[in-house]
């Protein structure tokens, strides 16, 4: 298949093809020949790409072969995507209705408020995964891949493992549904629909977004981890 048709087939999957380093300009070149251009694993590109496309879909299995390394550097650019590029653009758009919307004064500044809300709570739960938890699981492959720090390893899962991680795992997409209701629900018909329906698209996309991040982190990474941990527990623990 050429990328190029990825794209015409569902152009809602531009941002996770752009996060494996892969810009426009395809031409005619296939799914194959631009993923080797590129240095891409082919099949964790068609995996990621099926599962955002598809939400019915989801190869457990197949991402269970995949390095926890080749995970977290997708789901990092997935990160920075949300607080450079999709965060900031929601911003902007709602700061356009505020100036836009005069005479709703009161509302919009709520809307902004809970917007400003939401993204702090994003930002925090984003910096506890970059700083604790994909350094975390990056240290339980290395120590299953290389023995060498994995006493000392096991001194840190007994305070924090995996499990910890799901049991703590927020859905900061679920507040997004409240910002969306309070856009389609409770403001006064606005001015500018044009804008809203802008502010309401983005917000869509980065709930949906945000949900097929959720499931890889949940239904790729963590299994795989879980099963490094125990491993290492059982074979390291006995001696």
């Amino acid at each position: 298949m050429k990328m190029a048709d990825v794209i015409h087939l569902n152009y809602l999957l531009l941002p996770v093809i752009n996060r494996f380093g892969i810009n426009l300009g395809f031409g005619d070149k296939t799914i194959k020949e631009i993923c080797n251009n590129n240095n891409v694993n082919i099949a964790f590109f068609l995996d990621i790409v099926n599962s955002y496309h598809d939400e019915n879909y989801f190869p457990e299995a197949d991402f269970q072969t995949f390095s926890i390394k080749l995970i977290i550097d997708y789901l990092r650019k997935a990160h920075d995507n949300y607080l450079q590029v999709s965060v900031p653009q929601i911003e902007e758009l709602i700061n356009s209705l505020v100036e836009d919307c005069s005479y709703q004064k009161e509302n919009i500044e709520l809307l902004k408020k809970f917007f400003n809300e939401y993204k702090k709570e994003i930002t925090e739960h984003i910096n506890r995964e970059e700083k604790v938890v994909y350094p975390y699981a990056l240290k339980v492959e290395n120590a299953y891949e290389n023995t060498k720090q994995v006493y000392a390893l096991i001194d840190q899962m007994k305070n924090y493992s995996m499990k910890d991680y799901i049991t703590e795992h927020d859905n900061i997409e679920e507040k997004l549904y409240d910002l969306k209701n309070i856009i389609i629900k409770y403001l006064p018909p606005p001015k500018n629909n044009d804008l809203c329906n802008r502010i309401l698209i983005k917000l869509f996309n980065l709930e949906n977004d945000l949900n097929d991040h959720s499931r890889i982190e949940e239904k790729a990474m963590v299994p795989k981890v879980i099963k490094m941990e125990n491993e290492l527990m059982s074979k390291y623990l006995k001696k």
